[in-house]
């Protein structure tokens, strides 16, 4: 049995607290895949009806772990310019998405319909809302930046972080004689580099933003004046 698991149980009664946070110690350590409420339950040293008590079934339990990890993320108020909340909402859920590694590939594709995760939702929607968008444009926006987002987490968590993919591998003098840029680019591809690269992207992303939004304005202004000069 895993001993920090172990150590958690033996403080007191089964919680939903030490259930959610063994299953993400669980899930961390066999992956999606390899996790199961038999598995769970050995961790936490009990029978598996224990945690059927709390949680239904898995899906249940897997619905709890998102809403923890959206009720952990942060939406800035309207004290701040709207350019910087939408870049730190953006940052925010990358962090919360990418606290659990093995769970992020669930939480990108899951769809967040329960009631925690309706407010959030609304929350960041309306930050697209407050930025002058209207409805439909903000609607689309919310849908792009989603985009880069979910490619990110899942980048950052199932693909470059993982090594590499093929099992025909390539050795380090071929790599140097055959395929130089993508050598001196692999410097840059790396966890250390997640960063920097995240955040050129998204300010490209609200640089296009704002573009759109500008342009959008100045042809309402130009159709006012249009109709006002035929007048």
């Amino acid at each position: 049995m895993d001993s920090s698991i172990k150590k958690k149980r033996a403080r007191g009664r089964l919680s939903r607290e030490m259930i959610e946070d063994a299953a993400f110690e669980v899930i961390e350590r066999e992956g999606l895949s390899g996790f199961s409420m038999r598995k769970l339950a050995a961790a936490l040293g009990c029978e598996a009806m224990s945690i059927y008590h709390h949680y239904p079934s898995q899906a249940h339990l897997y619905e709890a772990l998102v809403d923890r990890q959206m009720n952990a993320l942060v939406i800035p108020g309207d004290g701040l310019p709207w350019r910087e909340r939408v870049r730190v909402g953006m940052q925010e859920f990358r962090r919360v998405a990418t606290e659990h590694p093995a769970f992020a590939p669930f939480i990108v594709v899951y769809r967040m319909n329960s009631p925690p995760c309706l407010a959030k939702l609304n929350s960041i929607i309306g930050l697209f809302e407050a930025g002058g968008f209207g409805p439909e444009l903000s609607a689309r926006l919310f849908r792009a930046a989603g985009y880069y987002l979910m490619g990110a987490i899942l980048d950052e968590t199932a693909g470059y972080a993982k090594g590499p993919s093929a099992v025909t591998t390539v050795s380090s003098e071929e790599m140097a004689r055959d395929f130089p840029s993508v050598v001196a680019a692999g410097a840059h591809f790396g966890t250390t580099g997640f960063d920097k690269t995240f955040d050129l992207g998204l300010e490209m992303l609200l640089d296009e933003m704002e573009r759109i939004r500008d342009g959008a304005r100045a042809a309402t202004a130009k159709a006012g004046s249009d109709r006002g000069h035929s007048n």
